[in-house]
C-alpha cells in the first residue's frame, strides 16, 4: 500500500515537471508575464496607460 501512494505522489510530481517545463517554453507574449512602462519601467496593471503619462 506504502509503494502505491509513493508511485503515485512520484507521477504526480513528474506531471507538475512537464507542465512547468512546457511554460518555460512558450513564447515570452504568451506566458502572461506582466508588461513595463516603456517610459519609466513600472508595471502596468490593465490595458490603461501608465500613471507615469508617457505611454
Amino acid at each position: 500500500m506504502m509503494l502505491k501512494i509513493v508511485t503515485i505522489f512520484l507521477v504526480f510530481i513528474a506531471l507538475l515537471a512537464m507542465f512547468g517545463r512546457l511554460r518555460l517554453l512558450l513564447p515570452r507574449n504568451m506566458r502572461g508575464l506582466a508588461q513595463k512602462c516603456a517610459g519609466c519601467g513600472r508595471y502596468r496593471i490593465g490595458k490603461g496607460p501608465c500613471s507615469c503619462g508617457r505611454s
